[in-house]
């Protein structure tokens, strides 16, 4: 179902989650402790469009989505660890992708989120309205989380060397 010319190359790890839950941050140490490259497919669509606020000023949200389930197919068609923005699972075709993948759901509390916001306000456009936003995409977007998985690991402790490690145990079992 992928829209790539070529077969997914079956990443290491793709991580997906609900925005500020740590997926490029624990997507980037793993892909160094695996000794691959990291892809983080937000950044991706920010380096060849500009930054994710001004996309959904300028072009709305289905031109990002567009931009995004690019950035996610050639992502998944490398060998790098892959981080997918929250609202990837989104698209049915990534859902579809995601099943020939290992898939690390990273979940996170509310409490969290909102201290998390607090240090980066102003760069997630959906999330205007704070933690109350964040409750109410994740609530709306859980099931296709929980859908794609194939672990879930928590960060609400906020010590990422101590998930990193758990995730690595996980992908080396």
């Amino acid at each position: 179902m992928t829209s790539g010319v070529s077969p997914l190359v079956s990443p290491p790890v793709v991580f997906v989650g609900p925005m500020a839950s740590g997926k490029t941050k624990i997507g980037k140490r793993i892909a160094r402790i695996l000794g691959v490259g990291f892809t983080d497919t937000d950044r991706v669509v920010v380096a060849e469009h500009g930054p994710i606020a001004e996309i959904f000023a300028t072009h709305g949200e289905a031109r990002f989505r567009k931009w995004e389930r690019k950035a996610v197919v050639a992502a998944l068609h490398s060998d790098h660890v892959v981080s997918l923005g929250g609202g990837a699972v989104l698209d049915a075709d990534t859902r579809a992708d995601l099943a020939m993948q290992r898939v690390i759901l990273l979940t996170v509390t509310p409490e969290v989120v909102a201290k998390r916001l607090a240090v980066d306000p102003g760069k997630r456009p959906l999330l205007a309205g704070g933690v109350t936003d964040w409750e109410r995409i994740y609530a709306a977007r859980r099931s296709l989380y929980e859908e794609v998985a194939t672990m879930t690991f928590d960060t609400s402790n906020g010590d990422f060397d101590t998930i990193t490690r758990e995730v690595a145990a996980w992908l080396t079992m």
